[in-house]
């Protein structure tokens, strides 16, 4: 039995002009958009998700575990919280992705643990 692949996912919101970005760490390698306009921090971490779960796809990575730090977007993806008109869009996108996450899909974990928001973290040092 092969170990479940860990993909981390995050997203940010940087003052304009630069706006948006997003990152995801699959087996090491980051995946960074930077750029993306104007949005908020939420979305942000929503189209990160969509687009980690994307990337899996993209790379045919069988059952894999997706690790973010934004509880809110969590719960809004499992359907146990109130979604906003944006977070609305981006839940039906998921549910096309994945049409029930659960535990064993997307999990929680501290933003020290979130591989992705350290990529990301590790650019604005420079």
């Amino acid at each position: 039995m092969q170990p479940r692949i860990k993909i981390y996912f995050d997203g940010g919101c940087r003052p304009e002009p630069k706006g948006m970005e997003i990152a995801v760490v699959i087996k090491g390698r980051s995946y960074i958009e930077r750029d993306l306009g104007p949005g908020s921090a939420m979305e942000a971490e929503w189209r990160a998700l969509i687009r980690a779960v994307e990337l899996a796809q993209l790379h045919d990575i069988p059952d894999p575990l997706f690790l973010g730090d934004a509880l809110a977007v969590i719960h809004q993806a499992y359907g146990r919280a109130k979604h906003s008109d944006m977070a609305a869009a981006f839940f039906q996108r998921l549910a096309a992705l994945i049409p029930e996450p659960t535990a064993r899909t997307l999990r929680h974990i501290k933003r020290s643990q979130n591989l992705a928001g350290i990529a990301l973290a590790r650019l604005h040092e420079r």
